[in-house]
């Protein structure tokens, strides 16, 4: 057996033992990296410990990490106390994250020592004077004002966490001559995997040892060497047994084909959370937010997040993941990237707590079972049935649930009647997760603390516990102070057998919950190999070159391919780097062997396929989890034949050694002997080296690739580019000043990279559906899908803001600086003096954000900062003989009559939008107020503009950002405003599509004729404009004005406006060119073209006419505009007769225009509906099939006859006379009607009823509108491809219609008859505006 270090790691249950605590050699060290303490009582501040040993020394597969061990151990530095406080001892792990992504744990034990160094605590007798001195010699009095005053000190992020509170001033101080001094200390084991269990009872009774009055009968090397070298690691699938301090303790590993090691209780998670809130946990972690733990037990933020991430099988949280957080690394809350952090604080400090910038935050309050979630956040596919197998699982297990959470106390008590019962209770009786004075472990400590001075001096009950302890019965005297100790050995191993019941039960809850949550998985993404995109290369290495520009999933065809209420979470979900880390794995699969994750889940989706035939077809009913009845038996099945049984501890020399015992201090944890710890005796070595099953190379590579989720030649190759190319892996604890700078800087770097990526990915997603529309390209994003790009956007621009915010001002980093920036601009303006609030003196910054400034230097920033001061939009060619033509224009259009209608141009005005979005009365929180300003700007493609002005006002930003923060690095701001501004070159409508229910002001302006005879008149004028959100009510139009503002509830896109009068007064008549509608807050501007008369008794006699709209790009001049409004339009709606100008169309081109517009109309529905345009456009649009049918019915139409006009809808109502008659034959014949004249009749009578019915529906509607509306109506109706046989077939089509025409050619009727069938599929609905006056 080689010694590799695959080899010795697989076979150690544990790599080290470290001892953490008072080093007496440097005496007290204000722990300076905590924070600034001062103004807290000496015994409240917190002092740097140290890694006072480890052993061995080191290991090749695991090298120590001293400053990590440290910092985890104690992450609050050592605490002191006396005899009057509370000293409850408290057990909790914590995980280190190595650069190449592989984890360590550590299994922790803290428990008080007491101080017998003089030193000490003549050092903390001088620092109470001095703090004394200090107190009553400053004018606030008392200790809680000073608290108060150390209250307003801002840690980094502004997380307002003042030390504990000294409120009992007795209690609070220390006299020397009274009082014992208590400081923390602490052992631990470093694990290569969680096991939390063996590893907690190993320390609990290492502990136990050294509390006892009498010496162990072993020196305490022998039971650490024990623990280090001879209790192996059970390899996969096997179980391991061995003793712990007269305790017999299981552990066991999952197979290949179970979920991989994990030994951190659900109960925990589910009593201390609740279901519900453990789902909002969840639900955010998946969606990559940032997760912000808070807990004042240690133990509690471990168990939370190892449990939450878990859950995320087979996905893997890519992020920065630090369960706890020491006080020396508080600068990583500043980071602007997802996280998972754990903040150790207690209760009363929750109130203090301040985070800026909470829009992408969940906040967990552990103690409390509070969860916070960002607004937005989509809720979980099948969520209620998903808690509701939960509850039904963890009844199963005697776990009861409520609305609020699972009581615990209540759980206790109704498990009884529950043949399962689980319980993570140990000897002390309480939970064993719990570090806080409310746990039963502190309560009682704190009890026996109180008395253990006044025991220990009953000489009595010393003589009694020596001889109890000389017989077995006990082994110190704390043994005394715990309840229900079994005093013989048939009581300790009942007791052990129930321990290890216990356990097991815990590994089946563990295993039902992981199941559960693989399920939904499986059942969600059970056909997500079917739009895995294949690559193209042959090899990895060209893959991996090409990588970021390409797609590797087909997110639109999986999205459409879901169920509509699963869309809000998927669509954002597949947007996360875990799922694309997942999908990568994937495609890598293909040249190398898959990541184990990947392995797993994809054999439980084909054997969830199995079951369903294979069909892959999507079940739309809830299916609940029954896998897991399955491998909880492999479960009970290791725990009934144990593989490994370790040897049990044993004196290392083999003989008692009586200096040991001389030596021996109660109460006091020695300093172990380095060199019977430092390695493995080569005997002990060659004795275990006999090969047996455990230790088959094949386990041994299984372990480290379930470990570290890649295989051995994997792993060299992606070890450099983690160290370069991913923040997550950094080495977090590092505080070094010049460590502390990079940090930031790579913050800095992470956010311009990733704008570059979502803008990237917007711009090109946009212009992808825009070539939809045009016909080149198959659909590449849904309205879902950019819905979410488009939030994500926002996600990102809260994080940028929120990076380096020198305090909290609102929950939205964003939009407390528009409202700071507005209100400097208003007082500006007002000439009020401005508030000194907003523009504060610059806070002094740590030297190392000096470093910053050196370390930036791009010749492509300063390039990318000079053109992104050009407005694209006016570059023009030098002697561009267009801009001269433009110029010379304008200046002829300077002179105008005082009549002419205008429109103003809406100014560029950052402080006008921030008051259009704060009108908005929908909205109630600052992160809706930002994301309305996003979208708003982003519509206007002002967003790079406002922006920039924004961040122009360095008086506003120096005073709310420190030095280091992303908006305060030039260079980078500017690539960040340039890639904004590439978004300028695609049209959104977010804001319009999203706050549908918002107040609108709209401005209309009408542009009548320029004949002074038709540009007035005297008759009631009215408009009603409709879109696709809603329609207008009637409007009055003032006499004699030609302009109006009127506001109303969001209409979407403007589709059409209905204009008309009474046709009273004396000239009522009037000629209408153009109307002008437009948003004044997104700026959009809708021309509606008209060119006809509205009067009776000229044109076609109409006093009303329905105008179908067109957006006016946004580039064009507002001046040319004006003078295109002024030109009667080519396009009328209704049409007239061409004039005799105008060329005549052929028949092809009638025929071409036909089947476009046709066309159209089909795509419109095969379109998803959230990307469908407006159906009205495309019947009585521009080139619309009302148009194009128009030109049919006019080829070869005898428009004139003896001097008077003859219109089409003429022609319909002979059409109709003359069915009529035909149908009053039939009915006076005796004869029935044959079958195949039934069709025939049916035709003609739906015919003469639709005529009927528009003819007499409303006397303001003209001819050539009466016809738009038959055409709608007998397209809705399905009549259109039925009616032209029967049409053409008769004497008045003969007789008004020339030879050559489309009604009278046979072949021309046919090709009508077959393209017109093809809109019998589909079920047209028309809108309110088209219909009006008409019943349906």
């Amino acid at each position: 057996m080689s010694n590799s270090p695959s080899s010795n790691s697989d076979k150690r249950l544990a790599d080290y033992f470290v001892i953490c605590g008072l080093d007496l050699s440097s005496g007290l060290e204000p722990d300076q990296l905590a924070g600034e303490s001062l103004h807290c009582t000496p015994l409240d501040r917190p002092y740097r410990s140290k890694v006072l040993a480890h052993y061995p020394e080191n290991v090749s597969w695991n090298p120590f990490d001293k400053s990590a061990v440290g910092m985890l151990c104690l992450p609050k530095g050592l605490t002191f106390r006396t005899q009057k406080h509370k000293r409850s001892s408290y057990f909790h792990s914590f995980i280190i994250t190595k650069e190449d992504g592989s984890r360590t744990y550590g299994q922790c034990y803290t428990f008080y020592e007491e101080v017998n160094d003089r030193k000490i605590c003549d050092a903390m007798h001088t620092l109470q004077a001095m703090h004394l001195t200090e107190l009553s010699s400053s004018k606030v009095p008392g200790v809680h004002s000073i608290a108060d005053v150390g209250s307003t000190r801002s840690l980094p992020r502004s997380f307002k966490l003042s030390n504990r509170q000294s409120h009992n001033h007795s209690g609070a101080l220390y006299d020397l001559s009274r009082d014992i001094l208590y400081v923390t200390k602490c052992i631990c084991l470093i694990t290569q995997l969680p096991v939390v269990v063996a590893c907690r009872k190993f320390l609990e009774g290492l502990q136990n040892l050294v509390m006892s009055r009498d010496p162990p009968n072993m020196r305490l090397e022998s039971y650490v060497y024990n623990i280090l070298f001879e209790v192996p690691l059970p390899p996969p699938n096997r179980s391991l047994k061995f003793t712990c301090f007269g305790q017999q303790v299981l552990c066991q590993r999952p197979g290949p084909c179970e979920l991989p090691f994990f030994e951190y209780s659900y109960q925990t998670l589910f009593t201390t959370l609740g279901v519900d809130n453990v789902i909002l946990l969840y639900t955010s972690v998946l969606l990559e937010n940032q997760v912000l733990l808070f807990s004042a037990d240690y133990d509690k933020l471990m168990v939370v997040a190892e449990c939450i991430v878990a859950l995320l099988f087979p996905f893997t949280w890519q992020h920065v993941y630090v369960p706890i957080l020491p006080a020396s690394l508080h600068h990583f809350l500043d980071a602007p990237v997802p996280y998972i952090m754990g903040l150790c604080c207690a209760r009363e400090e929750r109130a203090q707590l301040s985070i800026p910038g909470e829009a992408n935050l969940c906040f967990v309050d552990i103690d409390n079972q509070i969860v916070e979630v960002p607004e937005d956040i989509p809720k979980f596919p099948c969520r209620n049935e998903l808690i509701l197998e939960l509850v039904d699982t963890l009844k199963t297990f005697g776990i009861c649930s409520n609305e609020k959470g699972l009581d615990r106390n209540s759980n206790e008590r109704n498990s009884r009647n529950h043949l399962r019962k689980l319980s993570w209770t140990f000897d002390s009786g309480d939970s064993g997760v719990s570090s806080t004075d409310s746990s039963a472990r502190s309560s009682y400590s704190s009890l026996a603390s109180t008395h253990s001075h006044i025991l220990q001096q009953s000489e009595a009950l010393q003589k009694v516990t020596a001889l109890a302890t000389r017989t077995g019965v006990i082994t110190s005297i704390g043994d005394l102070e715990k309840p229900k100790k079994v005093d013989n050995d048939g009581g300790s191993r009942s007791r052990g057998k129930e321990e290890i019941r216990q356990y097991i039960d815990m590994l089946k809850l563990n295993n039902a919950v992981r199941e559960i949550f693989l399920c939904r998985f499986i059942h969600m993404f059970r056909s997500y190999e079917n739009f895995v995109i294949q690559p193209n290369q042959h090899d990895m290495e060209q893959w991996l070159s090409t990588r970021e520009t390409m797609q590797n999933f087909d997110k639109t065809a999986f999205l459409s391919d879901q169920p509509e209420p699963h869309l809000p979470f998927l669509s954002r979900f597949i947007e996360t780097q875990m799922f694309a880390t997942f999908i990568d794995n994937k495609i890598v699969s293909l040249w190398e062997e898959p990541d184990p994750y990947l392995k797993l889940f994809d054999a439980r989706m084909r054997l969830l396929n199995g079951e369903h035939c294979g069909d892959g077809v999507r079940v739309t009913t809830y299916e609940r989890c029954t896998t897991y009845q399955e491998t909880e038996m492999q479960i009970e099945k290791r725990a009934n034949n144990i593989d490994i049984v370790a040897p049990a501890p044993k004196p290392l020399d083999g003989v008692m050694e009586f200096s040991g015992r001389k030596r021996f201090n109660p109460g006091c944890f020695p300093l172990l002997d380095n060199d019977l710890l430092s390695e493995e005796p080569s005997s002990n070595r060659s004795r275990r080296r006999t090969p047996s099953a455990q230790w088959k190379r094949r386990d041994r590579r299984h372990q480290q690739a379930e470990h570290l989720q890649i295989n051995s030649d994997q792993r060299e190759k992606y070890i450099q580019e983690a160290r370069t190319k991913t923040i997550r892996n950094q080495k977090h604890y590092d505080v070094s000043p010049a460590s502390i700078s990079q940090t930031y800087w790579k913050f800095v770097v992470a956010l311009l990279k990733e704008c570059k990526m979502r803008t990237k990915r917007m711009l090109v997603e946009k212009m992808g559906q825009e070539a939809v529309d045009l016909g080149h390209n198959e659909i590449s994003i849904t309205g879902v899908e950019e819905n979410t790009l488009i939030a994500s956007l926002c996600d990102l621009l809260e994080r940028v803001w929120a990076h380096g915010l020198q305090s909290k001002q609102g929950k939205s980093a964003l939009w407390s600086h528009l409202v700071s920036y507005f209100e400097v601009e208003e007082c500006k303006s007002s000439g009020k003096p401005i508030d000194p609030n907003f523009l504060t003196p610059a806070r002094s910054e740590p030297f190392w954000n000096i470093g910053l400034l050196l370390v930036k230097t791009s010749a492509l920033s300063t390039l990318v900062s000079q053109l992104t001061n050009i407005d694209i939009s006016n570059l023009t060619l030098e002697g561009d003989p267009v801009t001269s033509y433009k110029e010379n224009n304008k200046e002829r259009r300077k002179a105008k009559t005082p009549d002419t209608p205008t429109l103003k141009s809406m100014p560029i005005s950052l402080v006008n939008d921030i008051k259009n979005v704060q009108a908005m009365t929908e909205i109630k929180t600052d992160i809706g107020y930002a994301r309305a300003f996003v979208r708003l700007a982003l519509e206007k493609k002002l967003l790079h503009k406002h922006l920039q002005k924004l961040l122009s006002n360095q008086d506003l930003l120096r005073s709310s950002y420190k030095r280091y923060a992303f908006l305060r690095c030039e260079d980078e701001k500017e690539q960040f405003l340039y890639h904004l501004l590439t978004l300028n070159a695609v049209d959104y409508f977010c804001f319009t599509n999203t706050f549908t229910s918002t107040t609108i002001p709209y401005r209309v302006v009408v542009f009548p004729s320029r004949k002074l005879s038709a540009s007035t008149t005297s008759a009631n004028a009215w408009i009603i404009v409709a879109g696709t959100l809603g329609e207008t009510k009637l409007i009055p139009l003032p006499r004699q004005a030609l302009e109006i503002v009127f506001q109303h509830k969001n209409l979407g896109i403007l589709t059409t406006l209905r204009i008309g009068h009474d046709n009273t007064g004396i000239s009522p008549k009037w000629m209408v060119e153009h109307i002008l509608v437009r948003n004044e807050i997104t700026g959009h501007t809708y021309k509606f073209p008209c060119g006809r008369w509205l009067g009776k008794g000229v044109d076609d006699g109409s006093t009303e006419r329905l105008l179908v709209g067109e957006m006016v790009p946004r580039d064009y001049d507002t001046e040319e505009l004006m003078e295109t409004c002024r030109t009667p339009p080519r396009c009328r709606s209704p049409s007239v007769p061409r004039r005799p100008s105008e060329p005549k169309l052929t028949i092809p081109e009638i025929q071409q225009m036909l089947g476009d517009a046709v066309n159209n109309i089909v795509k419109y529905y095969y379109k998803p509906e959230k990307e469908r345009g407006s159906l009205t456009i495309l019947l009585c649009g521009e080139l619309g099939l009302v148009y194009c049918l128009e030109q049919v019915f006019l080829y070869g139409f005898k428009a004139r006859r003896f001097f008077r006009h003859v219109y089409l809808w003429d022609f319909f109502v002979k059409v109709g006379a003359h069915f009529e008659a035909l149908l009053q034959e039939d009915e006076g014949a005796s004869s029935p009607v044959p079958r195949q004249s039934l069709e025939h009749v049916l035709v003609m009578r739906s015919y003469c009823s639709l005529v009927e019915k528009i003819d007499n529906a409303s006397c303001s509607v003209g001819k050539d509108g009466k016809f738009q509306l038959f055409i709608c109506f007998a397209a809705r109706d399905h009549l259109l491809h039925r009616m032209l046989l029967h049409i053409a077939s008769t004497s008045v089509t003969s007789s008004m219609y020339e030879e050559q025409s489309f009604l009278r050619d046979p072949n021309l009727v046919t090709f009508l008859v077959q393209i017109l069938e093809s809109l019998s599929e589909f079920n047209i609905v028309l809108e309110t505006s088209l219909t009006k006056g008409i019943e349906s």
